[in-house]
């Protein structure tokens, strides 16, 4: 089968579409997927592409690496312990563990780590939504956010800011957002109560209290955001940059309302987003999509820090839906 897979090695290191060995039959708990479409996240980036491009080609040979968390497609083989999925039945979800790849024509998922595909939502708009959108949800529960309250979510143009602030609107929170004005009125229409032009100079020192900061931009810290959250608010983090990552366990440890999301892929939270779909409350933002075979376009858009929403890339596994047979 067809999957992206890493050419060369250091800063020369670019992803390639090639040949591989199919995935391993299901185990009983396992689906195979024929992926009609993924997503990139900056973790895609910043970790698996980095690991990639400075392991020696003598172990990535051996231990290949993978490529994409999100998915969304069709079911072409289940183990023996799957009863909640059927052969084609669609589905979306996302695993971060090295045995599933997504930028594949075909991919290995554990089925507690997916859920049916809304189905008001293309294939390219689920695949949007697994990493992104469970991120926004359980920052936004780990900070206690609900009716009333107020949420402060700085990156509010970008993948997981809007989600969270369609999340937080629909839990009944009065939601403030941060972006540049060039997206302003973007952020208000997805449901923003107020938005803040960062551009316009360090609204940090200007705005608040608020009872959650949450930083899906990651280069924040409950340091920097001190005033933000004022003595009782809560500062949440998507924990990508070095400084939000030391920064946030220290200020926790001295008794402070401050936490990293630690995202995993739950059937019940992927539910729970489907019934936000379907009830008009969320809609997943697709900045721009992208063919397989351009994995490097897809990255490199993703790299540059002005999406608006989720990079996007259409899979190959469609004509694999109803001719799939493993060689036994």
């Amino acid at each position: 089968m067809k999957a992206i897979m890493p050419s060369g090695w250091g800063r020369q290191t670019r992803l390639v579409l090639t040949d591989v060995d199919e995935p391993a039959a299901p185990g009983p708990e396992d689906v195979l997927v024929a992926v009609h479409a993924a997503s990139v996240n900056p973790k895609d980036r910043k970790l698996n592409l980095n690991v990639a491009r400075w392991t020696p080609p003598v172990v990535t040979k051996r231990f290949p690496p993978v490529f994409g968390d999100d998915l969304a497609g069709i079911v072409i083989e289940k183990g023996a312990n799957v009863e909640d999925f059927d052969v084609g039945d669609a589905v979306y979800g996302m695993d971060m563990r090295p045995r599933t790849a997504t930028l594949a024509e075909r991919t290995r998922i554990h089925q507690t780590r997916i859920a049916r595909m809304p189905p008001s939502l293309s294939f390219e708009e689920a695949a949007a939504m697994p990493l992104a959108a469970q991120t926004a949800l359980q920052g936004l529960r780990q900070g206690h956010a609900g009716f009333g309250r107020s949420v402060l979510i700085i990156g509010a143009s970008g993948g997981v800011g809007t989600f969270a602030v369609q999340i937080a609107n629909a839990m009944g929170a009065h939601v403030t957002g941060v972006c540049s004005h060039r997206n302003t009125d973007f952020v208000k229409a997805l449901g923003a109560d107020a938005v803040i032009d960062y551009t316009a100079g360090d609204y940090r020192t200007r705005a608040g209290p608020f009872d959650l900061v949450f930083d899906v931009t990651s280069y924040e810290s409950p340091t920097s955001c001190a005033a933000l959250t004022g003595r009782s608010g809560y500062f949440i983090s998507t924990g990508g940059d070095a400084r939000s990552m030391v920064g946030t366990p220290f200020y926790r440890l001295l008794g402070k309302k401050a936490g990293t999301v630690v995202v995993e892929s739950y059937r019940e939270d992927l539910e729970t987003l489907f019934a936000m779909v379907e009830s008009g409350q969320l809609k997943p933002v697709i900045d721009s999509t992208f063919e397989l075979i351009d994995a490097n376009g897809a990255y490199d858009r993703n790299g540059t820090g002005r999406c608006r929403g989720k990079v996007v890339i259409r899979g190959d596994g469609e004509a694999d839906d109803t001719s799939f047979r493993r060689s036994r």
